[in-house]
């Protein structure tokens, strides 16, 4: 069996409340094995007992019927949050100037070279971001909130996500594996 985590959007933020309960439930009813939830922030992880990849859209309908409402979901294994926790794009310079944690956007798919190019293009010295694979990397000078970075710019060029601490990925990464 493969384990994998499911990075879902949106989750108990603006009123869009899920339990504990109800994303194993969904999950469970997909077929997927040792179902357990991250915190409270729409992380759940899971063993997958066939042999292709699970598959997105079979999620967020099971998490629809569960919860009443859709929720984007983000897969990646275990072996690739690996990958993602071992990443380090910036440089040490970089990190002592920020006050913002490393955050970890994951994308639908990877970007082309001329989106990743243009996505490039917007970062600011202050802000600044790597693209690696279905993966963007940035480095928020302060919060998220308070940011001058323009993430409706990059929403239209790379597509929707859904973000998360590096430290965040890397627990969910150790407890993967």
């Amino acid at each position: 069996m493969a384990g994998y985590a499911a990075f879902l959007r949106g989750i108990n933020v603006s009123g869009r409340r899920a339990t504990k309960g109800q994303l194993i439930a969904a999950l469970e009813a997909c077929g997927f094995e040792d179902v357990s939830t991250f915190r409270a922030s729409g992380n759940v992880l899971f063993e997958h007992p066939g042999r292709g990849k699970p598959k997105a859209p079979e999620i967020e309908a099971a998490l629809e019927k569960e919860i009443g409402f859709s929720s984007q979901a983000f897969l990646r294994s275990a072996s690739r949050l690996n990958r993602i926790a071992a990443v380090d794009p910036f440089t040490p310079k970089q990190i002592k100037a920020s006050r913002g944690k490393l955050q970890v956007v994951f994308l639908e798919k990877k970007p082309s070279q001329s989106a990743t190019a243009e996505a490039l293009d917007l970062q600011l010295d202050s802000d600044p971001i790597a693209i690696e694979g279905s993966e963007l990397f940035w480095l928020p000078a302060e919060g998220t909130q308070t940011t001058e970075l323009d993430l409706k710019a990059l929403w239209g060029l790379l597509g929707p996500w859904t973000m998360r601490t590096m430290g965040t990925v890397e627990q969910i990464a150790a407890k993967l594996c």
